[in-house]
């Protein structure tokens, strides 16, 4: 049996850094991928995938350049499935070997195969190349999640489908069906509609991104309105099927029926647990797959830690590599700290969505008097140059202190330009920052400039 002081299970982002954080605390490390490729489901399915192609479609569609030259301004005229897959594996590829050659830079072991518990200490290895026995005093659990299924939507792999296959589908279709008004199902129904693909969007709630500044979401609502996209709010799937002609029909519970050329189903994530007898461990999972674990990411058993999207929200990718360092620092005593209020968001809609700290709701029921300032990308000299005129930022800051409270941001590179406010927020800055400072122009970073001036003479006008 081999002996390692730390076992991290999964290749991703949040086993990535918890496996380098240990290995620069001078331990001996050792990651245990079940893919025979790194990165887990971030690179190879996840979020790299969708973003890259996200990219794809902005570029190949010419979204950025349409309020300039038209709204048939096209980079190219007919986009196939080939055109975006192309510029997907060679991002794929190029992320892997990074991955790989940071774990190797940093003196990390790699193991591919399939890890289960034969106890709390020890994982037993299946892989091509049979099976391998280590045991390590701590193990990290970052083995990611996969999509849900559900028995009523009957996955074929090319008209019926997961996140995890859309560069499968044989082509584009010219109408689409996406079930479900979360993250990644918001995210690919923007795409799709962007290449012109009418699509109708079934969520079961009565609105999109819940969790996210209800103005920004009426404005990415209003957006896909605009792109052709239904939104088919407060319903839900019954079934789903294959007709004649080769299609799929979604029967929702309301007796409605919607016809499309395929069907993306995006309802939740199901943690990847099942291959990893975690009984054994003397640990447990819900129904969904996600390990409970306390504010240091403990599990039931004191050495071992879970991190990423297996333990649930928030599911991001950046998160996840925070959560890993911390949980690795934790298990060598090293001092770390992160503050979750301070995490950022990036939602990869077109446009973009980003923020930080409360929302106006938030702060609506906790009874915090705040004031907001807004500036629209129209009215800023990059906005025009760069063809985005549907852009906003908020800033929410309180109204005696003017510390702010939080940060909201619609369009392009909103994920980028959050950065900057979120600097100031995290360091207790007031709306005054914004004004007090000089920016480059053109810039979008001076929407911050012409929101804080905004709100500010709101406050004015009340005295």
């Amino acid at each position: 049996m081999q002996s390692y002081d730390l076992i991290v299970i999964g290749s991703g982002p949040a086993g990535q850094r918890a496996a380098i954080q240990g290995s620069k605390s001078g331990k001996r490390v050792v990651v245990v991928e079940r893919r025979e490729v790194l990165g887990g489901n971030c690179i190879n399915t996840g979020t790299i995938p969708s973003k890259t192609l996200r990219e794809a479609v902005m570029h190949l569609s010419g979204y950025m350049y349409q309020s300039i030259y038209g709204m048939n301004y096209r980079v190219k005229e007919k986009i196939s499935m080939s055109d975006l897959s192309f510029r997907v594996q060679h991002v794929i590829k190029t992320e892997a070997d990074v991955t790989q050659a940071q774990l190797t830079r940093n003196n990390v072991d790699i193991m591919f195969g399939t890890a289960s518990f034969t106890g709390p200490t020890t994982i037993k290895v299946t892989g091509t190349r049979g099976i391998t026995e280590i045991e390590a005093p701590h193990v990290v659990i970052a083995t990611g999640t996969r999509p849900a299924d559900s028995a009523k939507v009957p996955l074929n792999g090319t008209t019926i489908i997961n996140s995890d296959q859309v560069l499968q589908m044989p082509e584009i279709p010219k109408s689409l069906i996406v079930v479900g008004g979360g993250v990644i199902g918001v995210e690919y129904t923007c795409m799709f509609a962007t290449l012109g693909v009418r699509v109708v969007l079934v969520e079961k709630r009565p609105r999109l991104l819940e969790f996210a500044d209800s103005e920004m979401v009426e404005a990415l609502s209003y957006h896909l309105r605009d792109h052709r996209v239904t939104m088919r709010l407060n319903e839900e799937v019954e079934s789903v099927e294959e007709n004649a002609a080769g299609g799929v029909v979604a029967n929702l519970m309301s007796k409605k029926k919607i016809v499309g050329d395929a069907l993306l189903y995006a309802v939740g994530r199901q943690g990847n647990v099942d291959e990893m007898n975690l009984a054994c461990a003397g640990i447990e999972a819900d129904n969904r797959g996600r390990i409970l674990v306390d504010g240091d990411f403990h599990t039931r058993q004191p050495n071992i830690f879970a991190v990423g999207d297996v333990i649930g929200f928030p599911s991001l990718a950046s998160v996840s590599m925070e959560q890993g360092r911390i949980a690795a620092a934790r298990a060598f005593n090293i001092p770390a700290y992160s503050n979750p209020a301070n995490y950022p968001y990036g939602i990869y809609t077109i446009p973009e969505i980003s923020f930080i700290g409360k929302t106006e709701e938030q702060l609506t029921d906790e009874d915090v008097p705040y004031e907001v300032g807004v500036a629209y990308y129209r009215e800023i000299a990059r906005g025009q140059i760069r063809g985005d005129t549907t852009g906003r930022l908020k800033i929410i800051f309180h109204r005696e202190t003017r510390l702010i409270l939080g940060i909201h941001i619609i369009g392009e590179g909103a994920s980028e330009l959050l950065h900057i406010g979120q600097a100031v927020f995290i360091l207790g800055g007031t709306v005054d920052y914004f004004v007090e400072t000089v920016f480059n122009y053109p810039t979008l970073a001076e929407c911050y400039k012409a929101a804080a001036f905004n709100g500010l003479n709101k406050l004015a006008r009340l005295q």
